[in-house]
């Protein structure tokens, strides 16, 4: 099946905001021109190929290059994250909406959820409006993993997982492979963070029993820490497994293109469903873990410390940045035993996360090897 793109409304553009600036190229005659091109050649409509990144026609092979849009950026841009209008959640939930094809008039209801899709009756890379209270994408990191390239990924992957039987990691093949573009948020902010903690160094002594032990001595320390967070991602949709999409980061998000509907011809592309004020508050506890993460080797390099505990930030966020962009994955299942077992493919690294089928005759094989090894280790220790 082949998916298509997205049509914003006129008037909403591109919303890429700078210095409060809109870019307005979207307009509905342009837009059809671009998503549903005809291939010169032979008059196919035309898809992105992640192999090449230009559109290539799929019944004569055609390939055509990609053209900025006239006045836009090369990169998606940041936003005032204050001076946004938009920052409540877009949950549809399961609600539907019916689309008329503008090449052949044909209705087709779809998932709400679903930016683009392509017309059943036509074959036509149809566009679809969004609703007038949700931001447009700013940027799109495109595919550069074709589907094949996410297959072979796939069986590699699976050879690897130690506990898989092997029965499945010969037998097993990828279901039918769906290009998405998934919501992801972006966040940049300058952080001034006040701090206190106690750092310790170790030492080690031996006691009249010629007996070694380490002790640790603490000290207070306190300051601040400056740091500028670049890009911080959030996956911006609940609808597949979190942890998953975010097992597949990260994305190249600093070398972002500038949304073009082409982009996303033969793809779906899903719209947020986590809204920005949410998605900045799931950055925040991001961005909370990194800054615990640096001033604590800060504290370690400064004071030659072995170890820093309790330690206390208070943290400002000054000059917030965000940008909303269309990021890349290949989503695919397979079956084993009658079970399916997701997983996906980021659509720019290749990278893979998945369950795979764990065979208890591989786990419990394990456990006693190790519970052998431990064995012998303490026997050599007590002779």
């Amino acid at each position: 099946m082949r998916f298509c793109v997205i049509l914003l409304k006129k008037k909403q553009g591109y919303n890429i905001m700078n210095n409060n600036e809109e870019f307005d190229n979207n307009s509905l005659g342009a837009t059809m021109h671009q998503t549903d091109k005809k291939c010169p050649n032979c008059g196919g409509v035309m898809d992105f190929n992640p192999a090449t990144g230009m559109l290539r026609c799929p019944y004569c092979d055609s390939e055509f290059e990609i053209s900025a849009l006239e006045g836009t950026p090369l990169n998606g841009l940041e936003a005032d994250f204050l001076a946004a209008e938009h920052k409540d959640n877009c949950d549809w939930g399961t609600a539907t909406r019916t689309i008329i094809c503008k090449s052949c008039g044909g209705e087709t209801v779809y998932d709400a959820n679903t930016l683009s899709s392509v017309c059943p009756f036509c074959g036509s890379n149809q566009v679809m409006e969004t609703q007038s209270n949700t931001i447009a994408p700013f940027g799109v990191c495109t595919f550069k993993v074709a589907k094949t390239a996410a297959a072979d990924k796939f069986k590699k992957w699976l050879k690897k997982k130690l506990f898989c039987p092997s029965k499945a990691k010969k037998n097993c093949e990828p279901d039918s492979f769906k290009g998405v573009y998934i919501p992801v948020w972006t966040f940049d902010t300058n952080t001034d963070t006040n701090y206190t903690a106690k750092y310790g160094i170790d030492r080690t002594y031996t006691d009249s029993k010629g007996e070694t032990h380490t002790r640790t001595d603490w000290y207070s320390v306190s300051g601040t820490h400056r740091e500028f967070i670049d890009d911080h991602p959030v996956i911006a949709t609940d609808r597949y497994d979190t942890s998953m999409l975010n097992s597949l980061l990260p994305f190249d998000t600093a070398n972002n293109l500038t949304y073009n509907p082409e982009y996303l011809a033969g793809f779906a592309a899903e719209k947020y469903s986590v809204g920005l004020n949410d998605g900045w508050d799931r950055a925040r506890k991001g961005i909370v873990e990194v800054l615990k993460n640096s001033i604590t080797r800060e504290i370690k390099t400064a004071n030659r410390a072995d170890r820093v505990d309790n330690l206390r930030m208070n943290i400002n966020y000054n000059n917030i940045k965000y940008k909303y962009l269309l990021a890349p994955i290949w989503i695919s299942s397979f079956k084993y035993k009658n079970k399916i077992f997701n997983f996906m493919v980021n659509g720019e690294t290749g990278k893979i996360a998945g369950k795979a089928p764990v065979s208890a005759l591989r786990v419990i094989i394990a456990i006693l090897i190790a519970l052998l090894i431990i064995g012998f280790f303490f026997f050599l220790l007590s002779v």
